[in-house]
């Protein structure tokens, strides 16, 4: 079994993220807090392990810069959840994929179990896209 982790949600749909958090604690991790824009994860202190992205939230197109900036502060790696993978500009260094939007249970926690198993490229999981990086 994979081991528990500290997740950050960052999504502002409250529907979508309210599936997150009873994946989340039905798979075991620890929902640190959701975030529906840049500013409320700005405001956060607490490093988690692995931070849930969504790209389009309250504030516009701010899920990327919010994901570099949890990547710098904290190294948590990301996990962008997305209907529009285009939108990413720039992934966070610790980015390891993407969930597309419809995601299911499993595919959200088979990518935090890859995530926090150090992204073994041997194991990664088919609903995980890897991202392109320039």
């Amino acid at each position: 079994m994979a081991r528990s982790a500290k997740i950050l949600i960052v999504e502002d749909e409250f529907l979508v993220a309210l599936q997150l958090e009873d994946i989340l604690a039905d798979g075991g991790h620890a929902v640190l807090g959701t975030f529906p824009d840049a500013a409320s994860v700005a405001a956060w202190g607490e490093a988690p392990d692995v931070a849930l992205v969504d790209l389009n939230l309250r504030d516009g197109l701010t899920g990327p810069s919010v994901a570099r900036d949890l990547a710098a502060r904290f190294g948590s790696r990301v996990i962008y959840v997305t209907a529009n993978p285009g939108q990413i500009d720039t992934p966070a260094p610790t980015a390891v994929g993407i969930v597309q939007k419809p995601f299911s249970r499993q595919a959200i926690l088979s990518a935090i179990a890859y995530a926090l198993a150090d992204c073994p490229e041997n194991s990664r999981p088919l609903e995980l896209s890897p991202l392109e990086r320039a």
